[in-house]
């Protein structure tokens, strides 16, 4: 009996060692030069202002196959806000909108992934302004076919978004219009494009 077993009790050690919940993760880092956040928010009732955080990095632990499995935990560096016209970027940075000086980051932190079709994912994790936590969902096309760059490494892309209240971490500075209205709308359009590396390890 025990000799019939070794071989069933071999082929299934094998099954769950291919298996994604086995998999050993890795640690993939955000390549900062290839990532970026842009946002869109509403001004004055009449038109649409887009800017973007040009410094997002941080990681995501991966095995490479089961999405979701992954976890991530991305870092937006708040000064690095840029809606092209230096005198607004400037306030955006001052203590009536981000406060920089106080809260240098914009953070992400994943809890929950679930696949919903071929290439996407919605994401539940704790968006972090100003030292204030909320629950947000972000839609994810991807990620991407794993690529090697000229180094050897692997890096894979992918987009997200999502759209959140300012007011609801912390951002309540506006201006009402004369004609009713406020100068900057409440809701912001957000969209995070991220290129994850993994380096190998020496020897491999």
């Amino acid at each position: 009996m025990t000799r019939r077993l070794v071989p069933f009790v071999t082929v299934l050690i094998l099954v769950l060692a291919a298996s994604p919940l086995f998999a050993q993760a890795t640690t993939w880092q955000i390549d900062p030069v290839h990532s970026s956040t842009q946002f869109a928010v509403r001004h004055m009732m009449v038109s649409t202002v887009r800017g973007q955080f040009t410094k997002t990095s941080g990681t995501v632990v991966w095995d490479g196959k089961n999405v979701s499995l992954a976890v991530l935990n991305i870092v937006i560096d708040a000064a690095s806000i840029d809606t092209h016209e230096p005198t607004r970027d400037n306030t955006l940075r001052g203590a009536e909108f981000l406060n920089v000086a106080k809260y240098p980051t914009l953070t992400f932190k994943s809890t929950k992934v679930e696949t919903v079709g071929e290439g996407r994912a919605k994401v539940t994790g704790d968006l972090t302004i100003r030292d204030i936590t909320r629950q947000v969902v972000i839609d994810v096309e991807g990620p991407s076919a794993a690529v090697k760059d000229p180094t050897s490494a692997t890096r894979v892309g992918a987009s997200a978004t999502t759209k959140i209240s300012r007011r609801a971490f912390g951002l309540i500075y506006n201006k009402v219009l004369e004609g009713g209205g406020v100068v900057v709308g409440d809701a912001v359009a957000i969209t995070i494009d991220i290129e994850i590396v993994s380096v190998p390890m020496a020897g491999k």
